[in-house]
């Protein structure tokens, strides 16, 4: 796996600009931050450490793990409730993927499937060939 961040360019922070990446490749769903019975977490720390959790354990079903992901869109319902939790994103983050920081895209949307849900990430990972 090679991380693509051209000279020149400022050093992006928590993500790259591009990953380049030969193997397996995985697809996860959109995950959202409710447990597998369906509960979710009453806020945006909660869920996002649900939602990170949950993509770990999708992964392993292929063999996968956190550092393997290539590319995470990431899905808001309120960038304000995103902002206001960065501390708390970052060290889900940190205690979920680790010091991997694959290309990664934030957008805000209106709404998702489930009215409860406050984020949703999809995940794409390379396992290396061997």
């Amino acid at each position: 796996m090679e991380f693509l961040n051209p000279e020149g360019w400022p050093r992006p922070r928590g993500y790259s600009n591009g990953v380049s990446a030969e193997g397996l490749q995985v697809f996860v769903a959109g995950q959202v931050g409710s447990t597998p019975e369906g509960e979710f977490a009453p806020d945006f720390a909660g869920q996002i450490r649900l939602v990170l959790e949950k993509t770990v354990a999708v992964l392993a079903e292929a063999g996968a793990g956190p550092e393997h992901i290539t590319r995470m869109n990431w899905y808001v319902t309120d960038f304000d409730k995103y902002v206001e939790a960065v501390k708390d994103v970052g060290a889900a983050y940190g205690d979920i993927i680790g010091k991997h920081y694959p290309a990664m895209t934030l957008v805000e949307v209106s709404r998702l499937v489930y009215e409860d849900a406050l984020l949703e990430i999809e995940t794409t990972a390379v396992v290396p060939s061997e």
